[in-house]
């Protein structure tokens, strides 16, 4: 199957196809003259890891869940350990996104938006406090 095919029924870009290739997430038969030739593994892979991207995994986590979806014998246990550990970092993420927009809403609130230039949220962001003059 060439790539444009794959590509549609993946769900994934030709361009990021390419990519997972380089990167050997995806490794397809390579024909005499160059082509590549993928197989239904191929767009299964595919499939798998656009949806963990999707909850926004690492590539190297998708390698690694892609390396556990692919063993039967697998523990689930170390599925688990990286999904929670991905977990944790959105959380704290989440954190930081709180905190971000508790500190610009109040610098919103604070600047009176008018026509005197005098301006809380620039001088928030100035390295000493002050904006240049």
């Amino acid at each position: 199957m060439n790539i444009g095919k794959v590509a549609e029924r993946s769900g994934v870009p030709a361009k990021t196809i390419r990519y997972y290739e380089d990167i050997d997430l995806v490794v397809p038969i390579r024909a005499a003259n160059g082509y590549r030739a993928f197989r239904e593994s191929d767009v299964q892979k595919l499939i798998f890891v656009g949806r963990a991207r999707s909850l926004g995994f690492s590539i190297e986590d998708c390698r690694a869940l892609l390396a556990l979806w692919e063993d039967d014998a697998r523990p689930s246990a170390e599925v688990k350990a990286i999904a929670s550990e991905h977990l944790s970092q959105i959380d704290a993420r989440i954190r930081d996104l709180h905190a971000m927009r508790e500190t610009l809403g109040a610098l919103v609130e604070a600047c009176a938006g008018d026509e005197r230039p005098d301006c809380p949220i620039l001088k928030a962001m100035a390295p000493d406090g002050v904006p240049e003059a």
